[in-house]
């Protein structure tokens, strides 16, 4: 099983000293974080997409080819990618590039966006979402799995005798996740193509990520992929530990009651006893993540949100020392606990190039 981080890199000031970082700032706070991830022994680093302040990671891949050349080890990922408003072409191009700068360490998480003004600033129409996602990540497979691609679709220009390059490493596109909050259409488009789902896990009760995560393996299982047990499940959570938890609640709570997402709404104990989101002790944090696996099964992928509404960068760091030393090495043991032999482990470049070698010496 995996773990790791996601950042949605919003620049937000610390509540409790009334002072924001510059984006100058925030860019390479992420980037102290990302090499932090590493450094503990988590196994992946996430990035969101956003085009609209208060955000900074309007580029993913030019961050994530950053971390590539200051890291070894860990996956680079996204959280999102934004297949409604990108263009499949540059994705495709874009991810190709950064996977042979990573030697394979990369994966992707294709998602709607939930942010109405974008959708017009890149000629696009949010009413045409789920509509955009089908056909953008129809064309996004033929572009890394196809040498000439012709194509005519709905929301782009047609493409004729088109070849993707660089071509993919080794072959093998990466590993593509797909994310969402609240939208069954995207667990359909997953379970579809065998690829992985992703489920944010963070703003909506426990009963709805079962309901979503439900669907999608169901219908993985209805398309021929495997067992619903054996579908690939990513989950998010968000995170804040002390060492003590009274402690943990009362240095969190300003940041929680000011956050641009959830901030201002619900007060910190109604939100985290309906939502995953936990604040308290390490042993707290392990308690309440084994229990994801109560509702949505075994799962490969958990990533954890801690940079999140102004928190400043020595406290997320010291909460990724928490995570590394005593929280993912009890988690890493517990999961294995009882977990069926047939449930695939979180693919990477490496087990999807095996895979494809196996594929031809069967054929």
């Amino acid at each position: 099983m995996q773990f790791g981080i996601f950042t949605v890199g919003d620049v937000t000031p610390d509540p409790t000293t009334g002072t924001a970082p510059t984006e100058a700032e925030r860019i390479r706070a992420t980037l102290a974080i990302a090499a932090k991830v590493e450094e503990v022994g988590l196994d992946v680093f996430a990035t969101g997409e956003h085009h609209n302040p208060p955000f900074v990671p309007s580029s993913p891949t030019t961050l994530l080819g950053f971390i590539a050349g200051r890291t070894e080890r860990i996956v680079l990922s996204t959280s999102t990618t934004l297949i409604t408003t990108d263009d499949p072409v540059k994705i495709a191009e874009d991810f190709s590039v950064l996977q042979h700068l990573s030697a394979g360490r990369t994966d992707l998480m294709l998602g709607r966006g939930n942010t109405g003004p974008v959708y017009p600033w890149f000629g696009k129409d949010i009413r045409q979402a789920v509509a955009l996602t089908v056909e953008n990540y129809d064309l996004l497979r033929r572009l890394w799995r196809e040498e000439t691609v012709d194509w005519e679709g709905r929301f782009r220009t047609p493409l004729q005798g088109f070849t993707l390059v660089p071509r993919p490493l080794d072959g093998v596109p990466p590993f593509v996740w797909h994310g969402s909050i609240r939208t069954p259409e995207i667990a359909e488009l997953a379970a579809y193509y065998g690829d992985g789902f992703f489920a944010n896990h963070i703003f909506w009760p426990a009963s709805h990520t079962e309901r979503m995560v439900r669907l999608y393996r169901q219908r993985f299982e209805h398309y021929g992929h495997g067992t619903a047990a054996q579908a690939i499940v990513g989950l998010g959570g968000q995170v804040f530990m002390r060492r003590n938890s009274q402690d943990a609640v009362r240095e969190f709570r300003p940041y929680f009651d000011n956050a641009p997402v959830y901030g201002h709404g619900p007060s910190l104990e109604e939100f985290t006893a309906q939502t995953p989101l936990t604040v308290g002790s390490p042993q707290q944090v392990i308690e309440r993540t084994l229990g994801f696996r109560d509702y949505v099964g075994d799962y490969q992928r958990q990533l954890f949100l801690v940079d999140h509404a102004g928190l400043p960068l020595k406290t997320v760091l010291e909460q990724l020392d928490m995570l590394g030393e005593d929280v993912v090495p009890v988690l890493r043991k517990e999961f294995e606990v009882g977990r069926p032999a047939d449930v695939p482990a979180a693919p990477t470049h490496e087990s999807l190039v095996a895979a494809r070698k196996s594929e031809g010496a069967d054929g």
